[in-house]
């Protein structure tokens, strides 16, 4: 197997304009979300961040998200802004009686992102992923790194100053989202995934212990119920890839064993990708792009250890 190794520095800070804020309000704001996403929000801290998804009682991701407390009564959800409307809609769509507010603030924060060296002049140092820091109105969440690189990701109410710092493009960024190993949702992968098929029980996207949630039956036996049979991996090809493309085993193209989640340009060349496929598949190799005889693709394991027992 072709290892792709990158030697590219990451560093800077960027205006992330591909997410948007979904904003739940209410004394009962961390008691609905509890109910709705793969994650505890009722036990949730003012100096932490949850990875969760929000299923469809089939357990396929329909959204992801990092979500955080900005007060007890107030819960900020970061997606993507494809997915968005139709991800605020369908949350809407349950909250009945609880005393929460589901709204679009999209238009009131600013989104950032921070890596390498930016991440120490403004929030004062790394944290571990999931961490947050506030600096008054200013909320610092540490993702999971990429290629040894920090990240994290900078939110405050449009009226606050940028972060000031050395500029990093945004497909920089994406790209580092990519070699982060953690693919969040968007149009082209909506229900394409139960949250397993992503690894995000390795990441801190699911908790086992906390009480029912839409799909949780589905996830739960995919998790308990003998080996899973498909994650996500890091992948490297000359053609370009977009996510949703299929990939296939060499000479066999009666059905896809993968699917492409997220991908971006590699800064030295090519593309690199997050791609569930089956063990089995990435296993035997020869995979590749669109068709048995596309574009060659070379995978290699998830830069973070996978959970395989609970």
């Amino acid at each position: 197997m072709i290892i792709h190794l990158m030697k590219i520095e990451l560093k800077g800070i960027t205006p992330l304009t591909h997410l948007g804020v979904i904003r739940v309000e209410g004394e009962d704001a961390a008691k609905f979300l509890h109910g709705q996403l793969t994650q505890d929000f009722s036990l949730l801290g003012l100096s932490e961040a949850r990875l969760a998804a929000f299923c469809s009682s089939k357990g396929r991701m329909q959204a992801s998200f990092y979500g955080f407390k900005r007060s007890h009564t107030e819960i900020l959800l970061v997606c993507s802004r494809d997915i968005l409307g139709a991800t605020l809609k369908r949350l809407s769509m349950f909250v009945m009686r609880a005393k929460a507010k589901l709204t679009d603030a999209s238009d009131d924060y600013a989104l950032f992102g921070l890596a390498g060296d930016a991440i120490e002049s403004i929030a004062g140092g790394a944290g571990s992923a999931w961490s947050k820091v506030d600096i008054g109105p200013i909320s610092v969440v540490h993702l999971y790194p990429a290629d040894g690189v920090n990240r994290a990701l900078w939110l405050a109410p449009v009226s606050e100053a940028a972060p000031a710092g050395a500029a990093l493009s945004l497909p920089a960024w994406c790209w580092g989202e990519v070699r982060s190993g953690i693919a969040m949702i968007t149009t082209p992968i909506v229900e394409a995934f139960v949250p397993q098929m992503l690894n995000y029980e390795s990441v801190g996207g699911v908790n086992f212990k906390k009480g029912c949630y839409p799909g949780q039956e589905v996830v739960a036996r995919s998790q308990f119920r003998g080996t899973l049979k498909r994650r996500a991996y890091l992948a490297h090809s000359e053609a370009p890839m977009n996510a949703g493309d299929e990939i296939f085993q060499a000479e066999d193209d009666s059905q896809p064993c993968g699917i492409i989640a997220q991908a971006a340009a590699a800064p030295s060349g090519g593309f690199d990708a997050i791609v569930s496929a089956q063990v089995s598949a990435f296993e035997a190799g020869g995979l590749h792009l669109g068709s048995a005889s596309g574009p060659a693709l070379s995978l290699t394991p998830p830069p973070y250890p996978l959970l395989a027992d609970i």
